[in-house]
C-alpha cells in the first residue's frame, strides 16, 4: 500500500486501485434505476480516507423539464444521478470558524467515462449544483453524462466575503490547491462508484473559475485533457486598480456638487452615454462589413475618443475635454510614473456604456460597492502593495506561461472572453495567450483557441451572441482529434446565429441573412 498527497491530505491507494473501507458495490453504465438509487444510498458509507467525510449520497430522479444554471440561465433536461455530498479536511481554524472543502459530486447512471471539474466564481465560498452548465449552450456536461464534481473552495463565505483570507490553509485551498485536492477528490469517487477510472478529464469556468482553469494547465499539468478558460479572473488586483483609476480620471473631468465631491449624476449622462456608444458605432461597426449595432472586427477596431468633443460648450451629443481625457486615459489602462503599463488596455465595445454594470462610471453601486468620490490615485504606491500582496502572488495566473508538460500529454485548451467585460480586460487574457504562444511555439498554437465575443459582459449577458457550445468542441477535439475553427453561437432566447472567430480573425458578412450564422466567414484582418 502506498500513499499520495491529495491536495495536501493523505488518500492511501493500493497499486491503481484505492482503498475504500466499507466501500459500496461499484455501479456500471447499465446499472437499472433501482439498482442505483440502492447503490447510491450505499455510498453514504464509503470511506475514502481519514480527512474525507461523506455527508450525504442521494439518487435524483430525472428531471421532466430543464433545469437553470446558477445565474438563471435555461438548461436542458438533467439526467438520473447520485449526487454525493461530503467535506474535505474539516476542522476548527481561525478565529475558531469551521473550515473545510465542501463539495458535490453528480454521478450519472448513464455514465459517458468523463469526468469534470466545474470551476468557481467570485471569491468561492458555494458549493454550485453539479452541472458543469460553462461554454454548453444550455446543454451542461451532467447532461451529457459527465460526472462533476464543484466545491466552495475551502470555505464559506456569500459573495465578496473575504475573512476566510485569516485562515492559512483556507486561503491557500482558495488560492491555489482546492483545485488539486478536489479534481483528485472527484476522480476517486468517479472509481470508486463506477469501478473503472474516468476515461477523459475536463475542467470548465468562467472568471475564478476561468483562473483556476489557468492554474490548473500551469500548475497541475497531469490533471486534465482539456479546459475551457472564460474571462479569467487571472489578475484581479491589477483589474481592481483599473476600475479604480477609471473611476478617478471621470471624477476629476465631473463637476462638483454641493458637498464639494463629484456630482455623480453629471459624470456621464445618459446623453453622454449614447454620444459615447454612437461614437463607437460610427468608428468601427462597419469594420465587419455590416453596420449592426456590433464591433465584430474587434482587432482594427481603433477608437478615437477626440472625435467626441465639443467644439464650443459642452451640449447633449458631444464629450467635454475633460469627459475626452478620462475616457482616453481610462481606455488606454493605468501606468506607472516611468510610462511601464499596470494593466491592459480595455475595449472599446458597446458594453462599456451599459448600466449598472459597464465598464465606465455609473454614478450608482458598481461591482465592488459604491463608488469612489476620489480624486487622485498613487499609482506607483498601489501596485507594489499589490505585487506584495502573498495571496495575491499566489492566486494571479497572468506569469507562469511554460505548459510543455501538459501540451506534451496532448492537452488541449479553450479560452473566451467578452469584449464588454467590465470586470477584466479581454486583451489581458489574450496578452498572456501571446506570450504563451511564444514560450511554447506551435505546440501551444496547435493545442490552443482563443475567442473573443463581442459585445458579452462578464461571461454572459450584453448585445452578444453569448451563448455557445464550446464543450462539445472540446470534447471532439481531445479524443477524435478533430481541432476546432469558428464555434457557432447564438443570442439568448433567439435562434439569430454567429460564427464565433479563432482570434483575431472575425466574423466578416458575407451578404444574406444576417440572423443566419451562414452570412458570414472568419476572416482574419490584414
Amino acid at each position: 500500500m502506498r500513499s499520495w498527497k491529495l491536495g495536501g491530505y493523505a488518500l492511501l491507494c493500493a497499486g491503481t486501485a484505492l482503498s475504500l473501507g466499507n466501500g459500496a458495490p461499484a455501479i456500471s453504465s447499465n446499472t437499472s434505476a433501482s439498482s442505483a438509487g440502492k447503490g447510491c444510498a450505499a455510498f453514504a458509507a464509503t470511506v475514502l480516507g481519514p480527512d474525507v467525510r461523506i455527508t450525504s449520497a442521494t439518487h435524483v430522479d430525472a428531471s421532466a423539464k430543464g433545469a437553470t444554471d446558477p445565474e438563471g440561465t435555461a438548461l436542458s433536461a438533467i439526467p438520473a444521478h447520485c449526487r454525493v455530498e461530503g467535506v474535505v479536511n474539516e476542522r476548527k481554524g481561525a478565529g475558531g470558524k469551521t473550515y473545510g472543502i465542501r463539495f458535490a459530486i453528480a454521478l450519472p447512471d448513464e455514465w459517458s467515462g468523463r469526468f469534470l471539474l466545474q470551476g468557481g466564481g467570485g471569491l468561492n465560498g458555494t458549493v454550485n449544483p453539479p452541472l458543469g452548465p460553462v461554454a454548453s449552450d444550455g446543454r451542461p456536461a451532467l447532461a451529457r453524462g459527465f460526472a462533476v464534481i464543484s466545491s466552495d473552495s475551502g470555505h464559506q463565505g456569500a459573495g465578496f466575503d473575504n475573512s476566510f483570507m485569516l485562515d492559512q490553509r483556507a486561503a491557500l485551498d482558495f488560492a491555489e490547491s482546492s483545485v488539486r485536492t478536489v479534481a483528485l477528490l472527484g476522480k476517486q469517487v468517479t472509481l470508486s462508484y463506477y469501478g473503472k477510472p474516468a476515461a477523459h478529464s475536463y475542467m470548465t469556468g468562467c472568471s475564478t473559475g476561468g483562473r483556476e482553469g489557468m492554474l490548473a494547465s500551469q500548475r497541475y499539468p497531469e490533471l486534465f485533457d482539456g479546459i475551457i478558460v472564460g474571462a479569467p479572473a487571472m489578475r484581479t488586483g491589477d483589474s481592481n486598480l483599473g476600475v479604480e483609476y477609471t473611476q478617478v480620471l471621470f471624477n476629476q473631468a465631473a463637476p462638483l456638487g454641493a458637498d464639494g465631491k463629484p456630482d455623480f449624476m453629471r459624470i456621464l449622462t445618459a446623453a453622454d452615454r449614447t454620444t459615447i456608444l454612437n461614437g463607437i458605432l460610427d468608428q468601427c461597426d462597419a469594420l465587419d462589413g455590416l453596420k449592426d449595432g456590433m464591433v465584430e472586427n474587434v482587432a482594427k477596431c481603433d477608437f478615437k475618443p477626440a472625435k467626441l468633443q465639443c467644439t464650443g460648450e459642452k451640449k447633449d451629443g458631444c464629450l467635454s475635454t475633460g469627459q475626452v481625457r478620462a475616457l482616453e486615459l481610462g481606455l488606454a489602462g493605468p501606468s506607472d510614473k516611468s510610462g511601464y503599463p499596470l494593466y491592459a488596455r480595455m475595449a472599446a465595445d458597446t458594453g462599456i456604456v451599459s448600466t449598472p454594470m459597464g465598464y465606465l462610471p455609473t454614478g450608482g453601486p458598481g461591482p465592488f460597492g459604491p463608488p469612489s468620490t476620489a480624486t487622485s490615485i498613487d499609482l506607483d504606491a498601489r501596485i507594489h502593495a499589490i505585487r506584495q500582496d502573498p495571496v495575491q502572488r499566489l492566486t494571479d495566473t497572468n506569469y507562469w506561461t511554460n505548459l510543455n508538460t501538459y501540451l506534451d500529454r496532448g492537452g488541449k485548451i479553450m479560452f473566451f472572453h467578452g469584449v464588454s467585460d467590465f470586470w477584466f480586460s479581454p486583451f489581458a487574457t489574450w496578452d498572456w495567450y501571446q506570450r504563451a504562444q511564444a514560450t511554447n511555439g506551435g505546440a501551444f498554437t496547435n493545442a490552443s483557441r482563443f475567442y473573443m465575443v463581442p459585445g458579452m459582459l462578464h461571461c454572459r449577458g450584453g448585445n452578444a451572441y453569448d451563448q455557445f457550445d464550446m464543450l462539445g468542441k472540446l470534447v471532439d477535439w481531445v479524443e477524435q482529434g478533430k481541432a476546432p475553427q469558428e464555434v457557432m453561437a447564438h443570442r439568448t432566447g433567439s435562434p439569430a446565429s454567429r460564427p464565433l472567430c479563432p482570434y483575431p480573425a472575425y466574423p466578416h458578412y458575407t451578404g444574406g441573412d444576417p440572423d443566419k450564422a451562414s452570412s458570414f466567414t472568419c476572416k482574419t484582418p490584414a
